[in-house]
């Protein structure tokens, strides 16, 4: 397969990409059961598409990449021209800044990721037995496809270590950033977590979630069938109110959470909260193989605790009950270290078309890999749990 002789296409749209021939590269083991993480499969970001919240106008312009072998698609990636840097995650504002001040421009760039998704996961999708041909080959096209249009970086973020670590091989720059995660160590329940806590934070938990739960609302988990439209309008409001907060203006559009509801509730979780029947809060998740993913949260007015309630605890709860071993609930935020989630390197490529410009990048990074590596084990240092199995319960 090494000596295959590969060629490397390119779609400005999924519809043209047979959703079969994608997922085969995306998430082959989904032909037994769920996929990795939903966020690669061809539904996904079809529904990113369709929905309009990727094309023109979002300054995410679809140029995604299929290699073929012996007219067999073997590889492919998503692959995207960037106006901006926003619904990344991983912020090379700084690094616009001073490529501009120095007379440079650094937009349009290409992005290889899954929009407004900071999740770990497989970005160079290749069939089992072209791992190497099929990644080689995605990187030369992304890297090709830059410099032909004079384009200053392109970018692979939120990929997986093993394809960081190939990337570098390949000459790619490796970034590391880091996260906060759940995992779940035989808990067998949340009691058990708990029990796993420190007793001062253990006690925290236990005061956080009665204040949220006796505030006289009803909390549940919904997933597919039992996500109706009506449940969509609420987290659209939801979703529009922190998404001005936090962004500005909201990332996805109506018509993604119609797409959701149609294509994707299977690989949803919406914990929500009502007050009779009124919904006031909501917090939506992706389903994993093993690992539940935290995503977006919203209220239609504010109870204390709340958020804790349905992003955080609510979600180790049907984590555990689901057989799930991991919860990733987003980016950022060290107040979740308190709550037994702890922090996780995640990782990205870059390439710079620029040498000067690439060899001060690259010195950067050398220092923020230390200085990530340093933080994650100071962090880690101050979590939650139980130093020994002799501390005071």
């Amino acid at each position: 397969m090494e000596d295959s002789e590969i060629s490397v296409s390119t779609h400005r749209s999924l519809t043209s990409i047979d959703p079969g021939d994608w997922d085969a590269c995306a998430c082959p083991e989904a032909a037994e059961g769920r996929p990795n993480d939903p966020f690669t499969t061809h539904r996904f970001l079809l529904a990113l598409e369709t929905s309009g919240s990727v094309g023109p106008g979002t300054g995410w312009e679809p140029h995604y990449l299929t290699a073929e072998v012996d007219d067999q698609i073997v590889a492919c990636a998503p692959l995207y021209a960037k106006g901006h840097s926003q619904g990344e995650y991983v912020f090379d504002h700084a690094w616009a800044h001073a490529l501009e001040r120095a007379g440079g421009r650094y937009y349009p760039k290409l992005q290889m990721a899954v929009p407004f998704t900071p999740a770990t996961g497989r970005r160079f999708l290749v069939k089992s037995g072209f791992e190497e041909i099929g990644r080689a080959a995605l990187v030369e096209a992304t890297v090709r496809i830059a410099d032909q249009n004079d384009l200053s970086s392109a970018h692979v973020t939120f990929c997986t270590a093993d394809e960081a670590e190939a990337g570098a091989e390949m000459g790619l720059l490796h970034r590391t950033g880091q996260q906060f995660h759940w995992f779940d160590e035989a808990y067998g329940d949340f009691e058990g977590f708990l029990a796993s806590l420190s007793s001062r934070k253990r006690k925290n938990i236990r005061k956080e979630r009665r204040e949220a739960q006796n505030a006289g609302l009803t909390i549940r988990h919904l997933t597919g069938d039992e996500i109706t439209p009506e449940h969509w309008d609420a987290f659209w409001i939801f979703y529009q109110d922190t998404g001005a907060r936090k962004w500005g203006s909201p990332y996805l559009t109506r018509q993604f959470f119609h797409e959701a509801q149609a294509h994707l509730r299977d690989d949803i979780l919406l914990i929500m909260a009502f007050d009779g029947d009124r919904p006031v809060a909501g917090a939506l998740n992706l389903i994993g193989r093993e690992t539940l993913y935290g995503r977006y949260w919203g209220c239609a007015e504010d109870v204390p605790f709340l958020h804790f309630e349905l992003c955080y605890y609510q979600a180790i709860d049907w984590a555990l009950a689901d057989g799930q071993t991991r919860v990733e609930a987003g980016a950022q935020g060290e107040h979740k270290l308190a709550r037994g989630y702890l922090p996780h390197p995640v990782h990205s490529l870059h390439w710079i078309a620029d040498p000067g410009f690439r060899g001060a990048v690259e010195q950067f990074l050398d220092a923020e890999r230390a200085a990530v590596d340093e933080e994650i084990e100071i962090l880690t240092s101050f979590g939650p749990f139980r130093k020994s199995r002799g501390e005071s319960e």
